[in-house]
């Protein structure tokens, strides 16, 4: 393996920057541009000495010592040096971390003396995808790491930290052993009949098989939860011009983000932002007004509020309040709020007269004069919250996991792969064809941790990283 390098924290200007070196290399790249200032060990305060370049860094692990980085005789910046040892490091190779100040012009100067020295530039991504190679963490565990830097919410946080602590390759590897233990058995009948050992082909071998697909229904049923928690709820705001959907966007973000405007049809595309309502990392999606008679620009902003209305996960239905209510509400099939704007004008008469309104939230998008109860809007993130929790099924509980795309599509295959070993079983077919779909099964849930890879799938997930880690 080559020596990588790379700038671990991110661009521009800050107090501290981190630059990281792994691989066999790392210890000798770095005493090659290192002085060791003696000066703060010195106790008779005596003119500080250097250790020489070039010579082996022979420095305690897992301790900082300051020192000077050097290109040639010209200091480059001072800096505090923290080798690790292999096997005791992330990547589980020799790595040295360089503490520098962190301007972007000193830390791009470093990288470039330690490339000079024997390194090569990281790609997106690598110091994980050595320390999954190393066996310092799975799969799982990698893709954690992302989700924990990327997380917009305490939730989020909450569910990466528990992922990186390898609760979801726990529960792979239970899954896993379950259905070795299966297949074992099966396949000690197949190959030594001599033996006597007992089948085991029916009722129980069945009911075993059926308490995995429990424990994989389990996880399957968390990927709502955690797509919503990496990528948010998309949460779309809808109904006809000028019933205030882009000041509600506005009092969501705390700032002018959309234009306002008497005039029907000032919004014309769909306009997104991220907030968070309780805890909940939320979507919001502004558009068009749905109307009659639009002119043709208009027409496809329409067509754009309906195609998003298709993707929601939750929608909030405005109504202006001093206007008569339509002839019959939208169907709410999805997750959805019934929203009456503009409460602190007189309200129409004829919004009495409808009972589903019983449970509507009245709010008003005027700039708040004082408590948000006022407006509504704490009534309204209240709703949300409980629609959240309860028409989605998600939940801020203490879940142990929470998949993703990837580990669904794997997890869904091996769920297919034991009802057919299933099948197989109670029709009955010969054990040969039960052991065919469980090693099927057995490959598909190690996909998930990575015992079953290949350098495409790994492509794809450490591309996503950045740079330096």
């Amino acid at each position: 393996m080559e020596t990588i390098a790379a700038i671990a924290t991110p661009p521009g200007q800050g107090a501290i920057a981190l630059i990281r070196l792994s691989g066999p290399e790392a210890f000798a790249v770095a005493g090659r541009v290192f002085s060791l200032n003696q000066k703060a060990l010195n106790p008779k305060n005596l003119p500080p000495r250097a250790i020489p370049l070039g010579q082996p860094l022979e420095l305690r692990p897992r301790s900082q010592h300051f020192g000077c980085l050097m290109d040639g005789t010209s200091v480059v910046d001072e800096v505090l040096l923290t080798p690790f040892r292999a096997p005791a490091s992330f990547t589980g190779e020799d790595v040295v971390e360089i503490a520098c100040h962190g301007g972007s012009l000193v830390t791009r100067r470093i990288l470039e003396l330690l490339l000079r020295s024997g390194a090569t530039a990281a790609s997106p991504g690598e110091f994980s995808r050595r320390a999954y190679l190393n066996g310092k963490l799975d799969l799982t565990q990698a893709e954690a790491i992302m989700d924990l830097i990327g997380a917009q919410s305490d939730l989020a946080l909450k569910a990466a930290a528990r992922q990186l602590e390898g609760r979801l390759g726990e529960r792979i590897r239970g899954v896993n052993g379950a259905i070795l233990d299966v297949l074992a058995h099966l396949e000690a009948y197949i190959d030594f009949p001599e033996e006597d050992i007992a089948p085991d082909t029916g009722a129980p071998m069945v009911a075993r098989l059926q308490g995995v697909m429990v424990i994989l229904e389990q996880l399957l049923a968390t990927a709502q939860q955690g797509r919503v928690l990496r990528a948010g709820v998309r949460t779309v705001l809808s109904g006809a011009p000028n019933v205030g959907k882009s000041s509600l966007l506005n009092r969501f973000l705390g700032f002018e983000r959309a234009i306002v405007s008497p005039l029907p049809g000032t919004t014309r595309d769909t306009l997104e932002e991220v907030v968070m309502v309780r805890g909940w990392p939320l979507r919001l999606v502004d558009t068009a007004g749905l109307r009659d008679g639009a002119d043709v620009v208009e027409l496809e902003g329409i067509a754009r509020a309906r195609r998003q209305l298709e993707q929601a996960d939750l929608i909030l239905h405005l109504f202006d309040v001093t206007l008569p209510p339509p002839a019959s509400l939208p169907d709410s099939g999805k997750a959805a709020i019934l929203v009456l704007n503009k409460s602190d004008l007189p309200e129409h008469p004829g919004w009495q007269e409808i009972e589903a309104v019983r449970e509507a939230v009245r709010i008003s998008c005027l700039p708040a004069t004082g408590l948000a109860e006022e407006t509504g809007l704490t009534a309204l993130e209240a709703a949300i919250d409980a629609r959240l929790t309860s028409g989605l099924g998600l939940s801020d509980a203490d879940n142990e996991v929470a998949i993703n795309a990837r580990h669904h599509d794997c997890l869904r295959r091996c769920l297919d792969f034991l009802k057919a070993a299933e099948v197989a079983l109670i029709t009955p077919l010969p054990p040969e064809f039960v052991a065919e779909e469980l090693r099927a099964a057995l490959d598909a849930a190690g996909e998930v941790v990575g015992r079953a890879h290949s350098e495409d799938l790994l492509g794809r997930i450490f591309s996503a990283f950045c740079i330096g880690k």
